[in-house]
């Protein structure tokens, strides 16, 4: 399936919940399959801190362009593009095309920076909303999300009840433990307190604060993967070679001692995964998208109630976790399942016994591909 990035303007402003608002700005956006004639067919995909609107399929030309869900999305695939119409959505503040900090502010000539508005989930389902107006969609059949992008679509439902049908969230929470907080707190500070971060304006002096960027990715990654998964993969193995203090190549079977080499095969991984990621992002965004993370939580205004708060939620709902999955635990999951069923509403679970962490939701099990293969399948009939 070969796709193509598109993008829309907005002129006008759009409010945010900090009191402050944006004018101006663009969103980039996919989709995938065929809108049928009465609008009915659309699912509105929502992503995680740091992937895009590329959701599925290649761009024309440029191998190894799978989008980032492309097991989950595509012909004959669970979310069926024969039958759907899907729409990848680049959020605000990203550094995928979407207005983002690395932008110029029309208000004032210059590059946001760390002027750049705070969001919320909750902004940025607003923004999609006026997507789906310009597309002239009304209703959706499903909106589907997973990590952050799972309580997009809880939101959506709260926001717009009317404007959603099915709620598909994966790996999700109905807001962040203190520990996952303070696993986002010590990340950005490895990227505030990066020299080159020059208070979010490194733009104005022409470097990148990569290397706090490289240590929040790895502190990152870590939470992804589960005990398991590390262990298989990597164990305690050191590297092939390694070079000894006078610059000599030695077996790993001469063990060596050091404070600055890389030792171990995970430690090796590690720096990979954060000078790959350290290339691409935005410091800045990475800031704005574990903000809004840690601001989510519907049920705030309602004294912690959960059920209260989703009261007003009309849609049905799939909620699927992973069993070793530490940073967004299934029984997180559950609290929502229990808010949902505490209202009456139509509510499927599905707990998956998966290796992989939290990064299961991204990978091809075939359990989980059934279960919302299924769902999809039921929402399909219903659509047509």
């Amino acid at each position: 399936m070969i796709v193509s990035p598109q993008s829309m303007s907005f002129p006008e402003l759009l409010p945010l919940r900090s009191g402050a608002a944006i004018r101006g700005y663009t969103l980039a956006y996919e989709t995938y399959g065929t809108l049928n004639a009465d609008k009915s067919n659309a699912v509105l995909i929502c992503h995680a801190l740091n992937a895009s609107h590329h959701v599925a399929g290649l761009y024309a030309g440029q191998e190894k362009s799978e989008g980032w869900w492309d097991t989950m999305i595509g012909p004959g695939k669970p979310v069926d593009t024969d039958r759907f119409f899907v729409i990848g959505v680049n959020n605000l503040g990203s550094c995928f095309g979407s207005t983002g900090p690395m932008h110029v502010n029309p208000d004032t000539g210059k590059i946001y920076g760390a002027d750049f508005p705070v969001v919320t989930v909750e902004d940025w389902v607003d923004a999609q909303a006026r997507l789906l107006d310009g597309l002239g969609i009304q209703t959706i059949a499903a909106v589907m999300g997973g990590s952050l992008g799972g309580m997009q679509a809880l939101s959506w439902t709260l926001q717009y009840p009317q404007r959603v049908r099915h709620a598909v969230a994966v790996a999700s929470a109905p807001n962040l433990t203190a520990e996952n907080i303070a696993f986002n707190e010590v990340a950005r500070r490895a990227i505030v307190t990066d020299p080159d971060f020059h208070g979010g304006h490194f733009y104005e002096h022409g470097v990148v604060p990569k290397r706090g960027l490289r240590i929040a990715r790895m502190i990152g990654h870590i939470t992804y993967l589960s005990d398991d998964v590390m262990n298989e993969k990597f164990g305690r193995q050191l590297r092939e070679r390694i070079i000894d203090a006078n610059g000599q190549s030695q077996s790993t079977g001469d063990f060596l001692y050091s404070t600055q080499d890389i030792e171990f095969q995970i430690e090796s991984y590690l720096r990979y995964q954060g000078d790959k990621f350290s290339e691409y992002f935005d410091a800045n965004t990475y800031l704005l998208i574990t903000r809004a993370l840690d601001y989510f939580d519907p049920a705030l205004r309602h004294n912690g109630n959960l059920a209260r708060a989703l009261a007003v939620a009309t849609a049905n709902f799939l909620l699927v976790s992973f069993t070793t999955d530490w940073r967004f635990a299934p029984k997180r999951s559950r609290e929502i399942v229990k808010a949902l069923l505490d209202n009456k509403r139509d509510v499927s679970y599905a707990e998956i016994d998966a290796p992989h962490g939290h990064d299961a939701f991204l990978l091809e099990d075939a359990r989980y591909l059934s279960v919302v293969r299924a769902y999809f399948d039921r929402i399909a009939k219903g659509a047509s």
